[in-house]
C-alpha cells in the first residue's frame, strides 16, 4: 500500500459543531459518535430501518465506549464519567473530576483490552496546558497518568499493545509511550510525530489489524495511515478541513468512519465546505480492530 489515496464520502450531513469520538458497536452493527459542543450523541446504523438516531444532553458529551457486562455505554461528560443506556435513556453519574478546574472539560477517550477507560481533559479555551490523561478502571479507581496538555486527543495503541500513542493537538505533537498492559502503566514518553502548518494538527486516531496508525489531521482535510516510524502509507482526503477522529466499522471492519467539525468556520468558509461537521465513510482493503469495551 504505497501512498494509496482514497476519498471519503459523506453518509450523514449532520452539520456537527464538533463531531468526535466515533466507536463501532459490533453487537449493534452501528456507529456511535458525538457532537461535543452541541451536547449530542449520535448513532448511525447503516443497514437498519432507522439509520440515524440522536440523543440530546444538558452538557457536553465528549467520548463513548460500550460496556462489556451490563450493556449500554460509558461516557464522559463535561466533568464526569457516567453510564448511559440508549434503550432506556437512563443516565447514571459515576465519578466527577477536576472540580478545582472549572475551565476544563473532558475530551477524547478509549478503552484498553482489559476494560479500563483512558480519557483526557483539556482547557475549554484550547490554550492553557491544564489538561491531563486519566485511567479509569472497572473498580472505579481513577489515576492521573500524564498532564500539561492544552488539548488532549487519543489514545490509540500499537497492534501488540506495547505502545500507546497520545496527542497534544494544540502543539501538533503526537507522543508515544511504552505501555504495560497488565499494570496499566506508561513509561518512556517520547515525541513520535511533530505536525503543523499545511499538515494540520493530530486529532483522534485508530489502529488497524496490520498495525497501521490512522490519524485525523485537523486543518488539513485528511486522515493519514502511518507505520511505526511515522511514515505515511495511505491518505484519505475529505472535502472539509477540520477532521477530528476516525474508527473502523462495518461487518468486516473495513469501513473507516471519519468525524469532522464546523466549529470556528466563517460563513465564507462554510459556503466552501458545505459538508463540514458531517460523518464520512471510506471502504478500505485493510481491516480495523474491534473497539475494546469497558469492563463493567
Amino acid at each position: 500500500m504505497d501512498m494509496v489515496q482514497n476519498t471519503a464520502q459523506c453518509v450523514w450531513n449532520a452539520g456537527a459543531t464538533l463531531g468526535e469520538g466515533p466507536v463501532w458497536s459490533v453487537r449493534e452493527q452501528a456507529l456511535y459518535w458525538v457532537d461535543i459542543l452541541s451536547h449530542c450523541l449520535h448513532r448511525y446504523a447503516p443497514n437498519a430501518a432507522q439509520q440515524k438516531t440522536t440523543w440530546q444532553f444538558e452538557e457536553e458529551i465528549t467520548s463513548v465506549a460500550e460496556r462489556s457486562e451490563n450493556g449500554g455505554l460509558i461516557i464522559t461528560l463535561r466533568h464526569r464519567f457516567a453510564y448511559f443506556d440508549p434503550a432506556t435513556e437512563k443516565l447514571e453519574p459515576i465519578l466527577g473530576v477536576e472540580s478545582d478546574l472549572p475551565g476544563n472539560r473532558f475530551n477524547d477517550g478509549k478503552c484498553d483490552p482489559l476494560g479500563r477507560l483512558w480519557a483526557g481533559t483539556m482547557d475549554f479555551g484550547c490554550k492553557e496546558p491544564t489538561g491531563s490523561l486519566y485511567r479509569f478502571g472497572p473498580d472505579r479507581a481513577l489515576a492521573q497518568m500524564d498532564s500539561g496538555y492544552p488539548i488532549t486527543n487519543g489514545p490509540t495503541w500499537s497492534a501488540d499493545y506495547k505502545t500507546m500513542y497520545y496527542n497534544d493537538t494544540f502543539n501538533g505533537r503526537m507522543y508515544a509511550f511504552d505501555f504495560d498492559l497488565e499494570r496499566g502503566e506508561l513509561s518512556n514518553k517520547r515525541l513520535f510525530l511533530q505536525l503543523g502548518g499545511e499538515e494540520g494538527n493530530p486529532d483522534g486516531m485508530t489502529t488497524d489489524s496490520e498495525g497501521g496508525i490512522w490519524i485525523a489531521q485537523w486543518g488539513a482535510s485528511k486522515v493519514t495511515r502511518r507505520d511505526e516510524t511515522g511514515k505515511i502509507l495511505q491518505t484519505v482526503t475529505l472535502p472539509c478541513s477540520q477532521i477530528t477522529s476516525c474508527a473502523f466499522g462495518g461487518p468486516e471492519l473495513r469501513t473507516l468512519y471519519i468525524t469532522t467539525a464546523a466549529q470556528g468556520l466563517t460563513q465564507e468558509q462554510l459556503s466552501q465546505e458545505p459538508l463540514a461537521g458531517g460523518l464520512f465513510a471510506v471502504e478500505l482493503k485493510v481491516a480495523g480492530l474491534a473497539a475494546n469495551r469497558f469492563k463493567g
